[in-house]
């Protein structure tokens, strides 16, 4: 079966640009790694401040953003966003679920909702199903 990754790169079309935001020095290299190996261009970032004034934000597909980080948190990123316009889908991971906080970020249309440590597996289940739903929209 021929992955959404691989059909893109024969027919010569872009690959997806994943932007990671955590806090976590570790989660960002492991996560960054993962999605690395799956084929997209990823890039990190250590908070929602440095994500927003890189240069990345126009070519971001999809955002794995952590729910608490100093600063702005991922929810407050999210709000903000839309807020500006951008409709980047956004995989939400915390190592501290609350269902209320869930429930925030799934009624705020967040694509997932995963605690740490996730299965690598949920996250590409859900990273690739996001990016496959989202291609061909604009990011704004």
């Amino acid at each position: 079966m021929e992955t959404l990754l691989s059909f893109a790169r024969r027919s010569g079309q872009p690959v997806a640009v994943i932007s990671i935001i955590d806090d976590d020095a570790s989660v960002r290299v492991a996560t960054h790694r993962l999605v690395r190996s799956l084929g997209y261009t990823a890039h990190t970032f250590a908070s929602a401040d440095e994500f927003l004034r890189s240069s990345q934000l126009n070519d971001t597909s999809c955002v794995i953003a952590d729910v608490q980080m100093p600063g702005m948190s991922g929810l407050e990123l999210h709000n903000l966003l839309q807020t500006q316009g951008h409709r980047l889908p956004i995989i939400f991971i915390t190592a501290f679920p609350a269902e209320n906080v869930r429930a925030q970020a799934l009624e705020a249309g967040a694509a997932c909702f995963l605690s740490k440590p996730f299965d690598a597996r949920t996250l590409i289940k859900h990273l690739d199903a996001t990016v496959k739903s989202h291609s061909g929209r604009s990011g704004k």
